[in-house]
């Protein structure tokens, strides 16, 4: 993982290239905004030893929050529909399991002990999923923003797709779904930015689009930029869900929120309900602007997309940067007094928690 973004292998000719598309190369694909740079060996070599010098990162000072999932409402929810009640239950790291419109989706689902291909080696899961992926209830959508291991997890999405009930929708980006194919998982679609695929469910269409986001891919050495990168808009007639996936901090949020604009003035209902946002994965930030944002990025992005409220996520479960796992919400609540937020408006939840959404109704 830490090879992947510096070595420069040759790369192969990239089959969905569209020379009208900024962000397409012929090669791969690329930012809209701040090209991905390579860094070097010495580079990573110079980070590693100051961590070790340093002894980062540091313990925790508190144990991550967790909290007993209330599966009895999560399953009747789920099975709900036309009366389902909006919601967001933290799994952990960048795993939400989301109920809305009728429909019950994962975002980039990862279930494992390690966010690595080894059994042995690689990130190590800290603290157990908020929902054992046996336990929950029938997933509807999985929304994989990219093809990182801690976002995509074979032996998670493997286990979803064989779900009693049948397969979930698989939403990816370009380049992914041949990926999933190749593990049995025919049930996908995949998408490039501002593309979007429409679910049909008793409460009407659930559209779910493919947004812009700064950042990268690679699953292994000689596959850097291959395939695509990005959020998601969800837009359910009873909420409009917004998933950053990973990023750093971009103009694309301001472009959000000028293309939904129209959709979502105030007599429609407003802005994103709920903007699931990361907060963590960010230090020393000479090395990780470019791809993971900071707490005070990740706010910036919830005024630049209008957001009511937003949610962190991307901390507490993985230790892959240099500041300690429980520190994401202590910046957050420096922040949100240092800009006048409510706790409510910008928040985080236990691992296991759920938070009910207010049901969006047009004015």
């Amino acid at each position: 993982m830490l090879l992947s973004p510096i070595l420069d292998s040759p790369r192969a000719m990239n089959p969905y290239f569209d020379p009208e598309k900024s962000h397409h190369r012929k090669d791969g694909f690329q930012n809209n905004y701040n090209e991905f740079a390579t860094k070097s060996l010495a580079d990573v070599m110079q980070w590693r030893i100051n961590a070790v010098r340093k002894n980062l990162p540091p313990p925790p000072a508190a144990p991550i929050p967790q909290h007993k999932a209330d599966l009895d409402f999560l399953h009747r929810n789920s099975q709900a529909k036309t009366a389902m009640q909006p919601a967001v239950t933290w799994i952990g790291h960048a795993t939400v399991l989301a109920q809305v419109g009728g429909l019950t989706l994962l975002t980039d689902p990862i279930f494992s002990e390690r966010a690595s291909p080894f059994a042995r080696l690689g990130p190590k899961r800290h603290q157990p999923p908020g929902v054992a992926v046996g336990a929950l209830p029938h997933v509807d959508l999985v929304l994989a923003s990219h093809n990182h291991y801690d976002h995509l997890d074979e032996k998670s999405v493997v286990a979803l797709n064989a779900q009693a009930a049948g397969p979930p929708l698989f939403v990816v980006p370009l380049g992914l779904k041949p990926w999933l194919a190749d593990r049995g998982i025919t049930h996908a679609i995949e998408l490039d930015w501002w593309q979007s695929h429409r679910v049909s469910v008793a409460t009407g269409d659930v559209e779910v689009m493919l947004v812009p986001a700064q950042h990268w891919s690679a699953r292994g050495l000689n596959d850097r930029m291959n395939t695509l990168w990005g959020g998601f808009a969800v837009f359910a007639p009873d909420c409009h869900l917004f998933y950053a996936g990973d990023t750093g901090y971009s103009r694309d949020f301001t472009d959000m929120r000028e293309r939904f604009a129209s959709r979502q003035i105030a007599a429609l209902g407003g802005g994103f309900d709920i903007a699931l946002l990361p907060i963590g994965a960010y230090e020393p930030r000479w090395f990780m602007s470019s791809q993971h944002v900071n707490v005070q990025e990740a706010v910036k992005i919830h005024h630049d997309l209008g957001a009511k409220r937003s949610m962190g996520v991307h901390w507490g479960t993985f230790e892959l940067t240099d500041e300690a796992l429980d520190e994401p919400p202590r910046s957050l609540a420096a922040e949100r007094q240092a800009k006048a937020l409510s706790d409510d408006t910008f928040f985080v939840l236990a691992i296991g928690e759920t938070r009910l959404i207010q049901p969006r109704a047009p004015g």
